[in-house]
């Protein structure tokens, strides 16, 4: 299952990146990895639905109890074969429909299927999470488009932010879930449920999670917006993907917390609320794309009341609706999309005749209205029977207010369901027939296969039941000697066949008087706007944020720090003395020679504090930097003291690089003598409370506590160096994200560069204009010993550093490979080799200027940022193909006929990814240091600008 889902996200990485000549190929290939699930959950589908399930789990660190655990059961099953049925047929369709940035489209598609398969399938509570916020980010780009107009921004602003809100009140939720459980495990949570205790809460806050995903009123409102999408977005996302993962959350947890005391009452108001009211919206929609948008809220409605109803034949309808509904609701966006491409148009009042223009299209339709109406013999049928069944045999708290409820919003959704047929097909008095349309098959083919299936799965309900009855089959039915009911047609005259009827003669009459409908609900009190709603609560978020921005963002760096350092003083400090043991006899030092360096870096440390030099300030912190490495090297850490004295070369480099836009001196004006007390009292309670922690951490582990043994088990990487053995073996996960935090910080500092300074990329590299002048001047040399070094002023240049440089670049670039490839036997590694390579550019662009940093790098520093952490990503997930856990090492031994025996690592390349992030996380600071550099300064307020 997860070779699957990686299958999934790797063609939707390649995707984008295909030549924009592939075309209509893209959506081929794009349809492999969803076609492929589909084809495995078929071969699986037997032995599934005969009672057999199938686990799988990869262990991501054990120690912390994280596992990637994926199960297929009856539920799962459904979900999949909807999934990724679906997202073969619509991504067919796109491929007919298409549009701009079809790779990027069809890529986000198929990503998007392989995300959806993995939350239905994930066995995990925090798994179940990330999935579920990763199909929230894809929705938000797919609705949102690569160049977004106003009205596609807003939308897609819009669904992110409700279902990300919800999904944090369900992330609270669940872990609340999983403490009172004691495990994380769903099938294990839901088999051994637990109550009590803070399980209604955290019921509540997953519950809220779900309706918001799934559009629930009163957060419905994103549904509808969302149709400024493309059509095979819709019909995807929309009909059997996004919005169905509230109601399989629900489906999901039904089993062990049906019968919790807010259950019920929560899952059964609002999802028969949202069902009438998103029908009752929908009937005064002009907007075909819109109709669909407030049906659908109504039937996840419905599919919500059904699930959470938790008994056997409300189960059994629900399993039968998710499934009809999938294939309806895809079928019938497909049609509306035809319609759109072919006049130009989705009014209902603009269309007129088209039913005898496009016969076959109106058919197709025509086949998906019946299915959502209900009638017979298609499969909302089936599932609609199977509803009315079980809302009046199953004896529910409450079962004749939610008959009654759910027959009425029954009838709304057959008079919506006849509403779409007539919008799109019949003729209007004074309404001009549609011309000629000829009918595009490649479009028509994918909407006809789901109508199809609508009616053969509801002419054969035995396979239906097939695939729906061992999911109901885990619920009990609460009526004491109530038979089973299985699925039909036909079970003789009775309540529930009168109960259909009803509902078919309510949607004709409410069709049949359209007007007077559509008049009466302009003389009703309309229930709030939900876009109103939405734009209200936004505003008046961001007006609180100015409100307590204003006092808290007083504009002062000092203030800043003094906040965030006493904060730490006040909750280190107590922490310190409520939890920590005494500290006996400590020494002052281990070796003599530590006393030299100690007191450099003491002494340095007080002359930063003194000091009125921007830049003295910085060389002193600088000094204090390389003291520390020097304490490294006496204790006998060479890759600390390495890594050490590189960081603050570098740091230091280009820290004064930026000290050419400030002014030399720090603020003149001279602090009162309160202010400065203060910060001096914070920060020598920040070093007393860090030496304290410093002491306490040392002196804490007992002789007998269980830790890594890192150095014994140094052999089984391969390795001799065990510092390097750490970084990319041991913990290499911690490294991932050392390496990410690292990238997404650079992206952030960029950003403000951009938005203050201009664009941060290496600038293009051009010729420099050949000298003409034959005298020789010294502020001006002729020659040119780097390629770039032209483009500086004359009076910038120096002929005996662009010499050194040239000497020195080749020679520093070697280093730093050598580094990298033996950091795994003696000092170095990725970073290491990384920040040594980052030396050669920072002189390079010291001495030539950002033209001769762009000839050194003739590439994109994105693509080498980027690169790196692809590399160290598939490096992570290669060993999950073959059975291993993730971030697994191999290592082998060669003898080769010169170099004799070799021995090497896998984590070489993992290595070899840091560095090329390291490396392109440097590029991109010169680059942004250029920027800066190149920017007019601001004259100061009341002046003129300096000529």
């Amino acid at each position: 299952m997860l070779v699957l889902v990686v299958a999934h996200l790797v063609c939707a990485a390649v995707l984008p990146l295909l030549p924009s000549r592939t075309g209509q190929a893209v959506w081929l290939i794009a349809a492999v990895p969803p076609l492929a699930t589909f084809l495995w959950a078929v071969v699986w589908a037997r032995r599934v639905l005969d009672g057999e399930v199938l686990h799988e789990g990869v262990a991501w660190a054990s120690t912390l109890g994280l596992r990637l655990d994926f199960r297929l059961d009856p539920l799962a099953l459904l979900l999949t074969l909807v999934v990724s049925g679906i997202g073969v047929l619509v991504l067919a369709y796109g491929a007919a429909y298409g549009g701009e940035d079809q790779g990027r489209q069809a890529g986000l598609l198929t990503g998007f299927a392989g995300l959806m398969f993995g939350l239905v399938t994930a066995d995990n509570l925090f798994v179940l999470y990330v999935f579920w916020e990763l199909t929230t980010v894809a929705s938000f780009l797919l609705i949102a488009g690569r160049r977004p107009s106003t009205e596609r921004r807003r939308a897609a602003e819009q669904s992110l932010l409700t279902t990300v809100a919800g999904g944090l009140a369900m992330l609270l939720g669940l872990v609340m879930l999983g403490q009172a459980a004691g495990t994380y495990r769903i099938s294990a949570l839901v088999a051994d449920p637990p109550g009590g205790g803070v399980v209604p809460a955290a019921l509540v806050l997953i519950l809220i999670g779900a309706f918001t995903k799934s559009a629930q009123y009163p957060f419905h409102s994103w549904l509808p917006a969302a149709m400024v999408a493309p059509t095979p977005v819709s019909a995807y996302l929309h009909a059997a993907a996004m919005v169905k993962a509230g109601v399989y959350l629900v489906a999901r947890l039904a089993p062990g917390f049906a019968d919790a005391p807010v259950w019920r009452p929560l899952v059964l108001g609002v999802g028969l609320a949202s069902m009438t009211i998103g029908a009752w919206h929908a009937l005064r929609e002009n907007d075909l794309k819109r109709i669909l948008a407030f049906a659908t809220v109504s039937e996840l409605g419905m599919l919500i009341a059904l699930f959470g109803a938790g008994t056997r034949t409300a189960v059994l309808g629900g399993a039968v609706m998710l499934l009809a509904h999938a294939l309806f609701k895809s079928c019938l966006f497909m049609v509306t999309g035809l319609i759109d491409r072919t006049t130009g148009t989705r009014d209902l009042r603009r269309l007129s005749g088209l039913g005898r223009r496009m016969p076959v299209v109106c058919g197709v339709a025509v086949l998906a209205a019946a299915s959502m109406a209900g009638l017979p013999p298609f499969i909302g049928y089936v599932g609609e029977d199977a509803a009315f069944d079980g809302y009046l045999n199953d004896h529910l708290p409450g079962g004749a207010w939610a008959l009654l409820w759910f027959t009425v919003a029954s009838g709304l959704t057959v008079a919506l369901a006849a509403r779409f047929v007539w919008g799109a097909f019949a003729r209007k008095p004074g309404v001009p027939d549609a011309g000629p349309t000829p009918t595009p098959y490649g479009m028509l083919w994918p909407a006809a296969v789901p109508a199809a299936l609508g009616v053969l799965l509801g002419v054969w309900p035995s396979l239906t039941g097939r695939l729906t009855e061992p999911w109901a089959d885990m619920f009990h039915d609460t009526a004491a000697g109530h038979a089973s009911y299985h699925l039909g047609i036909w079970h003789g005259i009775g309540f529930t066949l009168l109960l259909a009827l009803l509902t078919f003669a309510m949607g004709a009459v409410l069709h049949a008087w359209r007007a007077q409908v559509i008049a009466t609900q302009r003389r009703l009190p309309r229930p709030p706007d939900g876009q109103l709603v939405y734009r209200r609560t936004v505003r008046g978020t961001v007006a609180l944020a100015v409100r307590v921005t204003r006092v808290t963002q007083v504009g002062s760096l000092p203030a800043y720090l003094a906040v965030v350092m006493a904060t730490v003083v006040l909750l280190s400090a107590g922490a310190l003395l409520v939890g920590a043991s005494p500290v006996g006899s400590v020494p002052l030092w281990q070796s003599i020679a530590e006393v030299p360096p100690a007191l450099v870096v003491l002494a340095c440390a007080l002359a930063v504090a003194l000091t009125r030099q921007r830049l003295a300030a910085v060389l002193l912190t600088g000094a204090v930097g390389y003291g520390v490495a020097v304490l490294f090297v006496v204790r006998g850490a060479p890759d600390l003291a390495l890594t050490q004295f590189l960081v603050e070369t570098l740091t230091l480099v280009v820290t004064a690089l930026m000290l050419r836009r400030l002014p030399a001196r720090f603020t003149p004006e001279r602090q009162p003598l309160g202010a400065r007390w203060t910060r001096g009292v914070i920060a020598v309670a920040a070093g007393a409370v860090v030496t304290a922690l410093a002491l306490v951490a040392t002196h804490a582990r007992a002789p007998s506590s269980r830790r890594p043994d890192y150095t014994g088990r140094v052999h089984e990487t391969g390795a001799e160096n065990a510092v390097n053995a750490i970084i990319v073996d041991f913990r290499a996960l911690d490294t991932i994200g050392e390496i990410s935090v690292l990238m997404i910080t650079t992206v952030g500092v960029l950003s403000l560069v951009r938005v203050w300074g201009g664009a941060a990329a290496v600038p293009a590299v051009r010729e420099p204009a050949a000298v003409t002048s034959p005298a020789a001047r010294w502020d001006a040399p002729r020659e040119r010993w780097l390629p770039g070094a032209g483009e500086l002023p004359g009076t910038e240049r120096s002929v005996l550093l662009e010499v050194v440089t040239r000497a020195l670049f080749s020679s520093i670039v070697v280093l730093s490979l050598f580094l990298l490839f033996s950091g795994h036997y003696g000092p170095g590694g990725g970073f290491a080799g990384g920040l040594v390579a980052g030396q050669a550019f920072v002189l390079r662009y010291l001495v030539g200027g950002h033209a001769d940093l762009g000839l050194a790098a003739p590439t994109n520093p994105n693509r080498v940022l980027g690169g790196g952490l692809v590399i160290a990503a598939v490096v992570a997930l290669v060993p999950v193909a073959f059975g291993h856990a993730p971030l697994s090492a191999a290592v082998w031994h060669l003898t080769l006929p010169v170099l004799g025996e070799v021995h090497a690592s896998t984590s070489v390349f993992f290595d070899i990814g840091v560095y090329l992030l390291v490396v392109g996380v440097i590029l991109k600071l010169l680059g942004a240091a250029s920027a800066v550099a190149s920017t007019p300064e601001r004259a100061p307020a009341g002046e003129g600008a300096t000529p």
